[in-house]
């Protein structure tokens, strides 16, 4: 990616060395229900929207909260703070279009685990973005597991991620994830939940395409091929992926995120339109 020009975000926060032992004495971790619930992380993930947990929430404490820039010579932790900024001003444009106002989420690196308002996060989790405080949580580790694990490398695979993260927040903005997070209390069952929960996926995945087309509409950030590694980690991340590699089969029912092929799709959607509105996954049958 062309960013060595590109300017850095004022709204990242490094805990990463704080020590982050933020588990909360209520009950469970957000990691622990995840990976009882997954198998193994998901990338993307959104603890709000599985589980009901803005019921069980803690507050992270002023001192376990202490934060401070990335330093200068943190490539990784530079790299993730311009892709942010670069969400930051594409957002601000497209909010500013449709007359509304856009707020900057702030992206938090940490190590091992971190308090939130929607509790512990946990390395395990992957990438996730917090609804209560508006914020985006990475452990820069996960790109190590990006590249090894998931077998999908590359600066716009990796800034793929915080996109997604970033379309979350976008959705809260719109009230989206607030009424699919009320849905979900009223579906009545279990496969009707996850049902929302991979249409609120799978519509992140879609503005994370929406970012990328008008990021390098504007500035030419993209390189050749530099897509495809994307679309390679929407692949690798897909629940029937995830699933069959963690015990030979899926199970659609239980899809928290959308299959690889509906992930593909929807980010392609948005990184060819360039526009939000062919975004919306609530208003189609077939995902």
């Amino acid at each position: 990616m062309r960013l060595d020009d590109e300017r850095t975000s004022d709204n990242v926060e490094d805990r990463r060395g704080a020590g982050g032992s933020g588990i909360s004495s209520g009950g469970l971790g957000i990691g622990g229900i995840l990976l009882a619930l997954a198998g193994s992380y998901f990338f993307g993930i959104n603890p709000s929207t599985l589980l009901g947990l803005v019921s069980n929430v803690t507050q992270p404490s002023p001192r376990s909260a202490q934060s401070h820039k990335p330093p200068a010579n943190d490539e990784m932790a530079i790299f993730v703070s311009k892709v942010l900024a670069d969400t930051e001003d594409t957002w601000h444009t497209v909010f500013a279009e449709a007359g509304k106002e856009y707020k900057d989420p702030k992206l938090v690196l940490f190590t091992g685990s971190t308090p939130t308002a929607c509790g512990t996060g946990d390395t395990a989790m992957g990438p996730f973005y917090c609804s209560l405080d508006q914020k985006v949580y990475i452990d820069l580790a996960f790109y190590r597991d990006l590249k090894e694990r998931y077998h999908a490398p590359g600066e716009f695979a990796e800034a793929y991620v915080i996109a997604h993260e970033v379309g979350h927040h976008v959705q809260k903005l719109l009230g989206t994830s607030d009424r699919v997070h009320a849905a979900q209390q009223q579906a009545g069952s279990k496969v009707k939940v996850n049902a929302l929960s991979v249409r609120l996926e799978l519509q992140a995945d879609c503005y994370a395409g929406v970012w990328g087309n008008r990021a390098n509409t504007m500035k030419h950030i993209i390189e050749p091929g530099e897509i495809e590694q994307a679309l390679t980690a929407a692949t690798a991340i897909g629940d029937d992926r995830l699933q069959k590699q963690a015990r030979g089969y899926a199970v659609p029912d239980t899809f928290t995120h959308g299959s690889s092929e509906q992930r593909v799709r929807w980010f392609k959607r948005g990184i060819e339109s360039g526009d939000p509105k062919q975004c919306n996954t609530f208003k189609t049958r077939e995902l």
